[in-house]
Order: C-alpha cells, then sequence, then structure tokens
C-alpha cells in the first residue's frame, strides 16, 4: 500500500481537493487498495471543518464525491506512515519541515506541482483568499494525473 497524504494550510480548499480528485481517479484506475489518499492542515483554524464552499462547488460540477472528507492536521503519526506528504505550495512545505525537521531532504515532502510544470508555477494559490476555485481545480487535476503516473510507475515496478 503506498499512502498519499496532500496538505495545505487549513485543509478545506486545496488538499480536500486534491484528495477528493485524486481518490476519484485511483478508483476509476482500479487502484483503490494499492493506493491509500489523506489529506491535512499544517495549521489548526479549521479543524473538523468540511470542503469549503468553493471546492464543494467545483467538485459537485465535477461530479466528484467528497464523502468523509473533513479539516485534521497532520500529525507526528501521519510524517511517519505517508510515502508522499505532498504540500500545495512553498509555504506549505516550509510550515512541514518547521513541523517535522528531520524531513529536511527527506523523499518524503514534495510540491504539489513539482511533478507537472516549470518552477516558477509550482504553487497552487490558495482560493480561499483568491476566489478562483477553478484555477484551483485545473491545477489539481493537472498535478493529480502526474502524481498518478509516477506512483503508478512505483507499483508497476
Amino acid at each position: 500500500m503506498i499512502n498519499v497524504l496532500f496538505v495545505c494550510l487549513g485543509n478545506i480548499c486545496r488538499s480536500t481537493m486534491a484528495e477528493a480528485v485524486f481518490r476519484d481517479k485511483v478508483v476509476k484506475a482500479g487502484l483503490e487498495n494499492e493506493i491509500h489518499i489523506s489529506s491535512a492542515a499544517t495549521g489548526s483554524w479549521n479543524l473538523g471543518d468540511a470542503p469549503y464552499k468553493g471546492t464543494k462547488e467545483v467538485l459537485d460540477r465535477e461530479k466528484i464525491s467528497y464523502e468523509g472528507i473533513y479539516s485534521t492536521k497532520i500529525t507526528d503519526e501521519e510524517f511517519n506512515t505517508y510515502d508522499y506528504i505532498i504540500g500545495m505550495d512553498e509555504s506549505n512545505i516550509d510550515n512541514l519541515l518547521k513541523l517535522n525537521p528531520s524531513l529536511k531532504n527527506n523523499e518524503k515532502i514534495h510540491l504539489f506541482l513539482s511533478e507537472s510544470i516549470d518552477e516558477k508555477k509550482q504553487a497552487v494559490p490558495d482560493p480561499y483568499y483568491t476566489g478562483d476555485f477553478e484555477l484551483t481545480y485545473e491545477l489539481v487535476n493537472l498535478g493529480t494525473d502526474k502524481w498518478l503516473e509516477k506512483i503508478k510507475q512505483k507499483i508497476n515496478g
């Protein structure tokens, strides 16, 4: 089983969208018994909250379930059990490393779009502040395709 954790600041917009979209793709690929997916926050503001309204609207339109997804904060145990801890922007990566400095230079921590597009555009802007949930979905869709390709290669050896 490969464990994938998407992380953003509050775990109500970007990382929950990534979790739902990636889960949908994993199920459609028939890999739900090979890949475990979750999401978490680096902060504590929204603990227990469902995905944000704009995230739900996009996922509803795309007919992607977000059932069972709610905001949690990353735990020390998750730093140990997840194979891929994927931050949605550089600030998330910095926060992850502050929460667990032992993972600096560790292969577990990744920038979400690092597999997808050039270095200047690797951040997924936070739609909580920008209001642009469409851009977030476009980038999440692109990024989850690339992560699924990468993880499928690992599964298939």
